[in-house]
């Protein structure tokens, strides 16, 4: 059991900690401004649910664990495919998406990192392809394609490296458990420091046409203190401080990636948020957006560095 590790439990411990401040100092603003905070109350008991969720799934049983990755993948692409334009014709194409998440993370369970690093970007492509021309439809076809491919890439692909990274072989005394509590602890963080450093000190829109919150102050704050963060936390990794430095850099810059390219996508549908699902938050699409980037990344370091 991977929660018994002191440095996940006190970690764990410190995560709570903070949830429970926030919700102390949340309670004395409502009483000294006399106004409801329920964004920021649903906000913090999401959050509290989240992590107990991930705590549970991925600290007691490795099994469960990846299996609890695979379901947050299948989520994200059904909440994807649900905010994109498509026909009825196309359901036989995206089936084969949601199929691919079962051999993606088995090959990510397994640690068979040839065919992990290959099903998705070269069989699924050549066999979506290949499918479509089976079914004789030449109108929509390059649109079609590319949606499943693109989306099966980002949601299932990208994400998929978190469950690898969790299985990883210990290296001494760090297991993928300790890894991949450091990579989504700082992508989380990074997060809210880029929405805390933009509300503070943001005056320089960085994409206006895309996330026109986003400021240049946001995001220099958020990958100074992040990377910091980087360093308190690498008691969880086997990094120097060196290495941890850069896996700070990695984390708080492709975190802002991810998020601008999935707000790309609700932006060109239309939409603000990807669903409901996640009080406070919107949706899965909405909480996963900068671990699409950050996941694949921070396994590759890691993969580079120490395998």
């Amino acid at each position: 059991m991977n929660i018994l590790n002191p440095n996940i439990y006190n970690t764990v411990i410190a995560i709570y900690a903070i949830l429970a401040i926030s919700f102390i100092v949340t309670k004395i603003l409502e009483y000294k401004t006399k106004t409801k905070k329920q964004e920021l109350n649903d906000r913090i008991i999401s959050w509290l649910w989240m992590i107990s969720i991930f705590v549970l799934a991925m600290f007691l049983n490795n099994t469960l664990g990846v299996v609890f990755l695979a379901f947050v993948s299948y989520l994200a692409f059904k909440e994807y495919i649900s905010i994109i334009p498509t026909r009825l014709a196309d359901r036989r194409i995206i089936f084969y998406g949601y199929l691919s998440i079962i051999p993606q993370y088995y090959f990510a369970y397994t640690q068979w990192y040839a065919m992990f690093i290959i099903t998705i970007p070269v069989y699924l492509f050549l066999f979506l392809s290949f499918r479509q021309m089976m079914i004789g439809q030449t109108e929509g076809f390059i649109d079609n394609t590319s949606k499943v491919n693109w989306g099966a890439m980002l949601f299932i692909f990208a994400i998929s490296h978190s469950a690898y990274l969790f299985m990883l072989k210990p290296i001494g005394d760090i297991n993928g458990a300790m890894l991949l509590l450091y990579l989504f602890l700082l992508t989380e963080l990074n997060d809210v420091l880029q929405f805390v450093c933009g509300k503070t000190f943001g005056k320089t829109p960085i994409v206006p046409k895309v996330s026109p919150k986003k400021t240049v102050e946001g995001l220099v704050g958020a990958v100074i203190i992040t990377t910091t963060l980087a360093v308190l936390f690498s008691y969880l990794t086997p990094f120097s401080i060196i290495q941890a430095i850069g896996a700070g850099l990695i984390i708080s810059l492709s975190g802002f990636i991810g998020d601008v390219v999935v707000s790309m996508i609700k932006r060109d549908v239309g939409v603000k948020d990807a669903s409901n699902f996640i009080a406070g938050h919107g949706g899965v699409i909405d909480r996963v957006d900068s671990l699409t980037y950050t996941a694949p990344l921070f396994f590759h370091y890691i993969y580079y560095i120490f395998y």
